[in-house]
């Protein structure tokens, strides 16, 4: 993990600033922080929030709403799974940054916040996640495994608005911290999703190797290309790239996308998988990923240009 910039308080007050940069007590987070950015002539304004403990609660632009956050699952957020060395099952261990299924759409989160740092363009956060079920909950008719609601895995994101010169860039770093005394051979990180209101509702991928843009079913699930999500008119659109896609062993997997027609809500998300049947080591897993707004268009120029970055200066390296 890269290491964190310390901002040393000398009084009791809420926060403390250094050089634009605000250190907020994780007790005393009660009201929303939000950064905010010009992205191609009107300004971006991405907003975590209390009852979320930091996740992602609202990302706004041309006066439209990005993101659904409606229950502690949807948002704007990370989460992982892993199958405890038994038979993998999704969310029966389940990490999750916005907290617990039994959070609901409440005011508060089982997810506890451990740090939160931020400037007018950026802002970290390390999150103590609550397991998605409750110790005595099922998912798809699988029980959990977790004994506790408050997991030890950590998360530290890092989200920076703007990137090199692509101003419609949002820079989403995410490490995920697991801890000793468990033993699983199959971990899978979603390092992160979008849920998208549902006037989203198109989905395209991205064919890198073709550099075009292809019309994507509704699967569900994942495939092989970056996904966008953009309005039928196509003049709002979200996607997302990562340079480290695809996880090996998994070539045709990483990117996915959903529709959940009676929740309104359409999701993307970026997914990486480690198998060891040797245990997969306790320590720090980093990603790093690009969301990207504008018309489809521009989403799919923009996405095209970083993965042309991204090759260039890996083939220089």
């Amino acid at each position: 993990m890269r290491h964190f910039i310390l901002t040393v308080c000398l009084s009791f007050s809420a926060c403390c600033q250094l050089a634009g940069q605000t250190s907020v007590k994780p007790a005393e987070f009660n009201k929303p922080v939000q950064i905010s950015h010009n992205v191609l002539g009107s300004p971006l304004t991405l907003t975590i929030t209390p009852r979320l403990a930091g996740a992602v609660d609202s990302i706004r632009w041309k006066e439209t709403e990005f993101i659904n956050s409606h229950d502690h699952g949807r948002q704007l957020q990370s989460a992982s799974n892993f199958d405890l060395g038994t038979d993998f099952h999704g969310e029966t261990f389940n990490p999750t940054e916005a907290g617990s299924r039994s959070d609901g759409a409440g005011p508060t989160s089982t997810s506890r916040l451990l740090h939160l740092t931020h400037t007018s363009n950026q802002l970290q956060t390390t999150t103590q996640m609550a397991f998605w079920l409750a110790p005595d909950q099922k998912s798809s008719g699988h029980d959990a495994k977790n004994k506790r609601t408050l997991s030890n895995h950590l998360l530290t994101k890092r989200i920076t608005l703007g990137f090199l010169d692509w101003s419609n860039v949002i820079r989403y770093e995410a490490t995920f911290t697991t801890p000793i005394g468990e033993f699983h051979r199959y971990a899978q990180f979603e390092a992160v999703t979008g849920y998208m209101p549902s006037q989203f509702d198109t989905f395209w991928g991205v064919n890198l190797s073709r550099a075009q843009l292809v019309p994507l079913t509704d699967g569900p699930g994942e495939q092989r290309h970056p996904v966008i999500i953009a309005r039928k008119d196509t003049q709002l659109a979200m996607g997302v790239y990562a340079p480290q896609q695809p996880s090996k062993g998994y070539e045709n997997a990483g990117y996915g996308r959903f529709r959940f027609p009676a929740a309104r809500v359409t999701k993307w998300n970026s997914v990486f998988r480690l198998r060891n049947n040797a245990g997969v080591p306790a320590g720090d897993y980093y990603f790093d990923n690009y969301i990207v707004i504008g018309d489809l268009a521009v989403v799919t120029n923009t996405i095209l240009e970083l993965h042309k970055h991204f090759t260039t200066r890996a083939s220089s390296d």
